[in-house]
């Protein structure tokens, strides 16, 4: 019998989960860590307890493990946790989020405990508790003894939580290790491993070229020590290209806080950028790299580093001479030129108001194949959205201007700025409320900021006002399908009879989130004498390729169509209520919508 058949018999309850790492590591032929990782030892299935509230969870922590915590004898603590850890019957993820939130009157008695516990620990419950200590008490010795344990499954993202303080670079190796899960970085993760700098930079131009390979962009670049590499190779334009990649997708706020803001070294990659911006060939595509960068400096997550005062000015101004100008006219059928035309002027503007101005707009739509727009606002040169919450992009223009939510009266209006990706049910959203006291307009209210209360902000009224009417009249950062849907909006609000004589009502006008050339109009079907036993609602996709012809005549065509047809005759039941559904005779939606 091999070893690796044997290695079952090893583990046991008395066997600690750090020597177990050990053993599993030291049989492999290759030395090679499974993506993944390795599994736990089998033991008991992790606590499930569904009834438990966050602050009754919190109160059992702090009561069991706090006086444990405060031990000068971290054998005899570490016994201690490691029983009442058990008894706690807890989800391993809530007993650390709780750990670590704990009070310590000891944090060097602590700091002994928490190494013993994840040295000598034979439990998952036990080990996480010494982990989640970790985070605020490692120092860099405990790093040998965090990665190993990190090469189980079940504990890499306590492992990695550890490490971050500590080794930027492993945890991010751990991180990539157990989130890969199509294999993509494989290459990557095993040159890291072996050190050869000449396989790292290999592995990372060798990624492809799609957004989900660069999804962990942070983590990579931690990894495989982009910095590092920059210094050794500052004129390497593919390695500029990928490192003006990576960036862009770590200043993406698609659905959390941007990776940007917790990449210690993101100031200096910018600048060897932006200095060496001239290496990369003037194709279109470094081009729209160029824009993006200069966009996230602008309005993005990136602006909101610790820059020196003018320093973001000048790389903007530089990357400003780097791009050629904009055409002067739209480029059929060529999506990312016609994108670069549209906001080659955004980051580069200034205002009359001054440098940067008070408060300012500015829509942007990025990258060229998505039909992601956010109205990002500025106070003071200052993104707020990532500022304050950080947990998604900023609403859409057609949500904050079209539909005049951000004018000032006197009237209080509370309006939501951002909502997180997860739904504001699951993660908040940020809601300010907007009034107009005398000569000024007043932002206060705050609701759904992350940390401290923001101030009160107070702008100029007339300034405002003309900044709003500025936004509001520049649609270059509109396509045509985008134009398309804007008018159609825009046409229904101004004839609510239109779908009303249908039974129907307008939820979401825009374009496809895939396809950024297709218009798409969803409606919701609330009958006024549902069939007896039902209720709720239907909904109907209306789905408008682009044909090439004018915005506006597409839009006149769709809103009259609707004067004369049905719209549930033509376009796509889409799901709702299924009581409803079978009693009106409707099917699950074809697997191909029709136009």
């Amino acid at each position: 019998m091999s070893a690796r058949e044997e290695r079952q018999a090893l583990p046991s309850r008395t066997t600690s989960l750090y020597d177990y790492a050990l053993f599993r590591h030291g049989i492999e032929p290759d030395g090679r860590i499974p993506r993944r990782g390795y599994p736990l030892p089998d033991g008991p299935s992790e606590p499930s307890r569904e009834n438990l509230t966050w602050q009754q969870a919190q109160d059992e922590v702090t009561d069991a493990l706090t006086p444990l915590l405060a031990d000068p004898d971290p054998v005899r603590a570490a016994d201690a946790v490691h029983r009442r850890a058990a008894e706690l019957a807890m989800p391993h993820r809530t007993l650390r989020a709780h750990t670590a939130r704990l009070a310590l009157t000891d944090e060097a008695a602590a700091r002994l405990t928490a190494r013993h516990l994840i040295r000598t620990g034979t439990d998952v419950a036990a080990v996480c508790v010494g982990m989640a200590l970790m985070i605020r008490l490692g120092e860099p010795e405990d790093v040998p003894c965090l990665t190993t344990l990190g090469m189980l499954s079940g504990l890499a993202d306590a492992a990695g939580a550890a490490l971050d303080p500590l080794d930027r670079q492993a945890a991010a190796l751990l991180v990539i290790r157990h989130r890969d899960r199509s294999g993509e970085l494989t290459s990557l993760t095993d040159a890291i491993t072996t050190g050869d700098v000449g396989a790292i930079r290999s592995a990372l131009l060798s990624l492809p070229d799609e957004d989900r390979a660069l999804w962990l962009g942070r983590r990579i670049a931690e990894a495989a020590d982009l910095h590092g590499l920059l210094l050794d190779g500052p004129q390497d334009a593919d390695l500029l290209a990928l490192t003006g990649r990576l960036l862009h997708r770590m200043a993406d706020q698609r659905d959390a806080r941007a990776d940007i803001l917790d990449y210690l070294p993101a100031q200096t990659v910018y600048e060897t950028l932006v200095r060496q911006a001239d290496r990369l060939p003037p194709t279109p595509d470094h081009q729209a790299l160029l824009l993006s960068t200069a966009l996230d400096l602008h309005s993005g997550p990136a602006a909101l580093l610790n820059w020196r005062p003018g320093r973001r000015r000048a790389l903007l101004d530089a990357l400003d001479r780097q791009l050629p100008p904009a055409a002067p006219e739209p480029v059929p059928g060529d999506r990312r030129a016609d994108w670069f035309r549209r906001n080659r002027h955004l980051p580069f503007a200034r205002s009359d108001a001054g440098d940067p101005p008070r408060w300012e707009l500015a829509v942007v739509h990025g990258p060229a194949d998505s039909s992601a727009v956010e109205t990002r606002i500025l106070v003071d040169g200052v993104p707020l959205v990532p500022a304050l919450f950080g947990k998604g992009r900023a609403h859409s223009p057609e949500y904050l201007l079209d539909s005049g939510r951000l004018r000032a009266a006197r009237e209080p209006r509370e309006v939501q700025l951002c909502e997180a990706y997860c739904t504001e049910g699951c993660c908040g959203a940020l809601y300010v409320t907007i009034r107009r006291d005398g000569d000024e307009v007043v932002w206060d209210g705050w609701r759904g900021a992350v940390g401290p209360t923001p101030p009160a902000y107070r702008f100029d009224a007339a300034a405002y006002d003309a900044e709003l009417a500025r936004a509001g009249q520049d649609h270059s950062w509109c396509w045509p399908a985008r134009s398309t849907a804007r008018l159609i909006a825009a046409g229904l609000r101004d004839r609510p009879d239109l779908t009303s004589r249908w039974e129907l009502a307008p939820s979401w006008v825009s374009t496809d989130w895939q396809d950024p050339d297709t218009t798409v109009v969803l409606l919701r079907y609330k009958p006024s004498a549902p069939p007896p036993g039902t209720g709720g609602s239907l909904y109907f996709t209306w789905r408008l390729p682009d044909d090439d012809g004018p915005p506006r005549d597409r839009a006149a065509a769709a809103l009259q169509r609707l004067e004369t047809e049905d719209p549930k005759a033509f376009a796509v039941f889409d799901g709702g209520n299924n009581e409803l559904a079978v009693a009106l005779g409707y099917r699950e939606p074809p697997c191909t919508p029709q136009a």
